[in-house]
């Protein structure tokens, strides 16, 4: 959210995301507020090398360009000091001097030369090469030319390069020389040598421009480079473009407003799967070991400060091997060991209800789809006044009419949910009919406890909290505004209650905290909401008559607008483009003129022979991938790199198992009768790249199985303190039989066999130290392969 933004008027505002200068993503637009209340979540990858990642401000206009308040901006090397905590932001000013992106090749080299006359003189021979990475301007590949500058106290010779049309990676190849001689007043001396102290007052300044024909040109970027490090030799290198350095300083920065920001930012670094394996394979036999509190996933959990570090890659890992479902039975039996109230089961933030939560999270997604988007879109489209309380209702609100209102949407959601069983996942049943088994062994005596061991989940922490955040589950794109917020807050605690009524019973009523609410709730006294809930309950939590998920029916895997190019035609021009909604699911891969349209164009996913980027040389056009199939390409154009980057990702991984599957395409497209990668000039012509290849995934959740696994060594390298305390305690109770006192060190561990504990973790430090070793290896490999001012490690500001 944001507070206290100028100007001091109530005015619409939303907030951009952007890598550099590229914009990734946009929140919704607030209205008609100085302290705008965004509450959306963004989670991405970051397909490519950045400087910035930055937010802005904006103050939308209807007839205007929406204009820029202010931005938030934080170096990369920066994120870390911010990560996994709340901060405020002062909003800083947008100086159009310091919006930069990409990265310049230069070479520069000092030549002695002898004039007519016969003096020495020196030349500086400046070759500008090209650039990587220039911003878009207003959504379209900017036309740029360079600058190239000897600046000194007394001097500033200047020249130019040609426009480049319509590219972000222009190819310039020209060189420019300068002669490096004393001023004017110094020429009635025979000889002009430079001097130590003129080398180091002058340096070379390239800076990039867009050329804005009949508008003022923009600039890119610029940078700087001290002619005292030339010397005699030849200098060759990658830049990062820089911002001014006399940008807009007079402007206030303590009057825009502020910006509240929540970043978590974590960056890998994944070696070969074989220094895997040890720590993989400890990982998946976690579920066998006995008693499972001695196993090494139960103990990732015990030595993480906040458990939800330790749960996100665990699942995943467990769910990439087809491990999770004996995980989860063995920790929740745990669980069940300390429940003493069939009425409490499953409501604490245990290891197990998270395991659950998280697997729901991930695998429910196209589950939550097909059962709430339709009534969800209803209600936050055509909302229909729903408060019932009668402290917030506002003058000439009718209580009634808004409890039918409510119990309208109620009735819709509960009979969608209650009516989705078939489609509920086959892994989410095999873990809910567990947990059924597990309790009613727990609780022999209480006929409901088998029930509300499976609501406690699939009711309470899934439906409902869907319900509640459905931008969250991305059933909207985002956070409801104000009122249909409270309208699905109400809608969510009916259906958290109805799903309750296994074991409700109308004296029950008496103890919602809500009067209101308890008067609403009578109306729904009836035998079917119970009768229907139990028999929800017992097929979602049966594993007879299902079918494994995503052959019975396709599974979908990511939706989104983008721009398709009209295929078989050769012209090139902005008309071949056209707006697209895309679909992929399990079975076929679809474009629509809109969303919820039937598909113009289908390619069954068996079809597709291979997914790779495509030149931007191809159509003058950033961030294009192409899909080939049986036809002609399909090439198509993302918004942003890193829509492309999910994109590919998402086609390659549904395909990788695909028989056909090529070996060779063509990087860039068949236009005029030629391939423009390698000139052939018939179009059936093998491909003349290698695709890009990888090992097969899991096509139904996309998952890195080594990244997870990276991603525990780090948790356990960064509590390694607490693995030794806790090594420490499985010895003192091994010598020590005693009872155990509160005020023990390990008196927060769960420790059940010490000896069994005690091994587990001497394989967990001695696996961690070995892949110590191999990250340090790496490192220095790396370190010394990416020399300084290559392009995969560009110089940033002087070179010195």
């Amino acid at each position: 959210d944001a507070k206290h933004l100028v100007p001091n008027k109530m005015r619409d505002f939303f907030c951009t995301i952007n890598l550099d200068q590229e914009e990734v993503f946009r929140t919704q637009v607030v209205e008609k507020s100085l302290s705008p209340y965004f509450g959306e979540e963004f989670y991405f990858e970051i397909p490519r090398t950045f400087q910035w990642l930055s937010f802005y401000i904006y103050d939308k206009s209807v007839l205007q360009k929406d204009l820029r308040i202010g931005k938030v901006s934080i170096r990369k090397e920066d994120l870390c000091k911010y990560t996994g905590k709340e901060n405020w932001f002062m909003l800083q000013p947008v100086d159009s001097n310091s919006e930069v992106q990409g990265k310049v090749h230069l070479e520069l080299k000092l030549n002695e030369l002898i004039t007519d006359n016969g003096s020495v003189c020196q030349q500086l021979v400046v070759h500008i090469k090209e650039c990587h990475g220039l911003p878009l301007i207003n959504g379209q590949n900017c036309d740029p030319y360079a600058t190239i500058s000897l600046v000194g106290p007394s001097r500033n010779d200047q020249k130019k390069t040609k426009v480049k049309k319509k590219t972000s990676n222009p190819q310039f190849n020209e060189t420019f020389y300068f002669e490096v001689t004393r001023s004017s007043s110094y020429t009635k001396k025979s000889q002009f040598q430079v001097e130590e102290e003129d080398i180091e007052k002058l340096e070379v300044r390239v800076d990039l421009w867009n050329n804005g024909n009949l508008v003022q040109d923009i600039f890119l970027g610029e940078i700087k480079v001290p002619v005292k490090v030339l010397r005699n030799d030849s200098f060759q290198a990658w830049y990062l473009l820089q911002p001014r350095e006399n940008g807009n300083k007079s402007s206030k920065t303590d009057d825009l407003g502020s910006l509240r920001l929540n970043i978590c930012y974590t960056e890998d670094c994944v070696l070969p799967s074989e220094y895997y394996t040890p720590l993989r394979n400890l990982l998946l036999k976690s579920s066998d070991v006995q008693p499972i509190s001695a196993s090494a996933a139960y103990i990732l959990s015990e030595v993480c400060r906040d458990k939800c570090d330790a749960v996100l890659p665990l699942v995943r890992l467990l769910l990439h091997h087809h491990k999770l479902v004996p995980f989860v039975a063995a920790v929740a039996e745990l669980d069940l060991k300390d429940t003493q109230e069939a009425n409490t089961i499953f409501r604490g933030n245990s290891l197990a209800t998270r395991c659950v939560d998280e697997m729901m999270k991930i695998v429910g997604k196209h589950y939550l789809k097909v059962t709430l988007k339709p009534v969800i879109d209803e209600i936050c489209e055509s909302p229909k006044p729903c408060e019932i309380d009668p402290i917030k209702l506002r003058e000439g609100d009718n209580v009634e009419i808004n409890m039918e209102n409510l119990r309208y949407y109620v009735d819709k959601v509960f009979r969608e949910i209650v009516r989705s069983s078939i489609s509920c996942p086959t892994l989410m049943c095999d873990v809910f009919y567990s947990l059924r088994h597990l309790a009613a062994k727990r609780f022999p005596n209480d006929p409901h406890v088998q029930y509300s061991a499976v609501s406690s989940f699939v009711f309470l922490r899934f439906f409902a909290v869907a319900v509640v955040s459905p931008h969250t589950f991305h059933l909207r794109p985002h956070h409801p505004d104000a009122q249909t917020s409270r309208t699905l807050t109400l809608i969510s605690k009916a259906i958290q209650t109805l799903g309750s009524w296994g074991s409700l019973t109308k004296s029950k009523l008496s103890s919602f905290k809500e009067t209101f609410m308890c008067e609403f709730f009578k109306t729904f006294q009836e035998e079917k909401f119970t009768e229907s809930v139990k028999k929800f309950l017992d097929d979602v939590s049966s594993t007879e008559s299902k079918e494994p998920s995503g052959v019975s029916e396709p599974v979908h895997l990511k939706e989104g607008e983008m721009y398709k190019r009209a295929q078989g035609r050769t012209r090139i021009g902005k008309k071949n483009f056209k707006k697209r909604w895309f679909c992929l699911t399990s079975r076929e891969f679809t474009y629509h003129k809109q969303q919820d349209k039937e598909p113009i164009f289908t390619i069954p996913i068996k079809n597709i022979l291979a997914v790779e980027k495509l030149d931007e040389n191809s159509f003058n056009k950033k961030n294009m991938f192409q899909v080939l199939h049986g036809e002609k390409p399909l090439y198509i154009q993302a918004n942003n790199c890193v829509e492309a980057s999910e994109w590919i990702e998402a086609l390659c991984r549904v395909t990788r198992c695909n028989q056909r599957r090529l070996s060779f395409y063509h990087p860039s497209a068949f236009l005029n009768g030629s391939w423009l990668c390698c000139k052939a000039t018939t179009e059936s012509t093998e491909g003349c790249a290698r695709c890009t290849a990888d090992v097969p995934a899991d096509t139904q959740i996309e998952i890195d199985g080594d990244r997870e696994t990276e991603r525990i060594y780090s948790l356990f390298t960064i509590n390694r303190s607490k693995l030794q305390k806790l090594e420490e305690a499985c010895g003192s109770i091994a010598v020590y039989q005693g009872p155990r006192k509160e005020s023990d060190d390990y008196s927060n561990f769960t420790i059940e066999d010490s000896v069994a504990t005690f091994h587990t973790l001497q394989q967990i430090i001695d696996i961690v130290e070995k892949l110590n070793e191999s990250h340090e290896k790496y490192q220095k490999k790396r370190s010394s392969s990416a020399t300084y001012g290559s392009e995969e490690n560009p110089i940033v500001g002087k070179v010195s």
